[in-house]
């Protein structure tokens, strides 16, 4: 097993790439691993970096030191209003929205799978970013909460359209309203965690999953993701035409022809990408 160390451009960000997994860990713990004016571009840019890599094949998020992500900063949130002056508010839209279609959309649009690995507390933003990946392993202290009317805010980076699509509207804005903490075991049953693992396997059980996906080829799992978001916005026709092309694209891969023969050989498959 080797690791390979990806330069970030700030200690708030770590990333590294072990056998085809690459590990994004957000690290601000001092503020609970909040994102904020130095995490965030890191972390664009690693998704941007990652993506590109073709020796990745899957990306895991995580946070350190017991929490996965706080959300946004409040610190900043209330500096950015400090100015004096009237704010301006159609320049702060603007901002918000390209930072939520580099980070949740691009995590969701991402051409790889992807895994939220939650140590600790995904609020906020923090929530929203965690149900933008593909899949999420939650630790026995791990837990989503909206967090927003807390701070009289109403909302961001999609949590609102994730976790409708997931449980429905009517306990998607249960949680909005109530601000009820989304615990392990009902996160669970609502189909939210793919899987529960106690704190100190939260690690192991997560590079576990990534490796078992990791070990197919990238173009299948890559049309998999394309088949499943499409799901999603399309009629059945239109889903159908979709996966007929995809997978006469896979068919006609050399990865496909080297499953093939693996398979027949009785010996694992060698996926090279293409």
């Amino acid at each position: 097993m080797t690791t390979r160390t990806l330069d970030t451009g700030t200690d708030m960000l770590l990333c590294s790439v072990t056998d085809h997994v690459a590990t994004i860990t957000l690290n601000n713990p001092k503020k609970r691993n909040a994102l904020g004016d130095e995490m965030t571009p890191a972390l664009r840019k690693m998704l941007t970096e990652t993506e590109a890599d073709p020796d990745v094949r899957v990306l895991v998020l995580t946070g350190s030191e017991g929490a996965f992500c706080a959300g946004g900063d409040i610190t900043s949130m209330g500096s950015a209003l400090a100015g004096g002056g009237s704010p301006d508010a159609d320049a702060m839209i603007r901002r918000l929205r390209e930072a939520q279609n580099t980070c949740s959309l691009r995590l969701y649009e991402y051409t790889k799978p992807t895994i939220a690995a939650l140590p600790g507390a995904a609020a906020g933003a923090g929530m929203s970013i965690a149900l933008a990946c593909d899949l999420r392993i939650c630790a026995a202290s791990g837990f989503m909460l909206p967090a927003f009317g807390a701070i009289a805010l109403s909302g961001d980076f999609g949590g609102s359209w994730l976790l409708s699509h997931y449980i429905g509207p009517a306990r998607a804005k249960e949680f909005y309203f109530t601000n009820r903490r989304i615990l392990p075991e009902e996160g669970f049953e609502l189909g939210l965690f793919n899987r529960c693992v106690a704190d100190k396997d939260l690690q192991k059980e997560t590079h576990a999953m990534a490796q078992e996906i990791a070990q197919f080829a990238p173009m299948a799992l890559r049309y998999m993701k394309e088949n499943h978001n499409r799901a999603r916005s399309v009629d059945l026709r239109t889903a159908l035409d979709m996966e007929a092309d995809r997978m006469i694209r896979t068919m006609l891969s050399a990865d496909h022809s080297e499953g093939a023969r693996a398979f027949i050989e009785k010996r694992q498959p060698d996926f090279k990408g293409h």
